[in-house]
């Protein structure tokens, strides 16, 4: 396969675990996308996320206490490494979501990792913020 193809195929690997959680509002499903030793650092906790189990409850939680309203990736970024085995994906993010009874809008920037492992793409981290103010 063409870097081209590898690069299509790991966002659309991205795109997919996205709409997941903010379109289907099934964040249970990530679980097949998460390593099991995937690790995140978020802009809420003030510890890594440190495997699928934390990982998945994470976005889980989120996911029951919000009302996702809008979701919208752009100029997203995919570099391999590795002859293609390992990947680098950042893009930035536009959001609504409702909480608490109020509309909130959020917008930053998100870098995954990938790695391809038994012939699919899993995410072994993920950091992401709002963008500085």
């Amino acid at each position: 396969m063409d870097e081209a193809a590898i690069r299509r195929e790991v966002w659309e690997t991205v795109l997919k675990l996205n709409r997941l959680w903010t379109e289907e509002g099934n964040p249970g499903a990530l679980k097949e996308y998460f390593h099991e030793n995937m690790v995140a650092i978020t802009p809420t906790d003030r510890e890594r996320r440190q495997g699928r189990e934390a990982c998945l409850a994470g976005w889980t939680d989120f996911a029951r206490a919000a009302r996702i309203q809008h979701w919208k990736t752009s100029i997203p970024l995919v570099q391999l490494y590795g002859g293609g085995g390992f990947a680098v994906v950042t893009y930035y993010y536009d959001m609504s979501f409702e909480m608490g009874g109020r509309t909130v809008a959020a917008a930053g920037r998100d870098m995954l990792a990938l790695v391809r492992e038994n012939g699919r793409w899993w995410v072994v981290a993920d950091q992401f913020s709002p963008y500085p103010q």
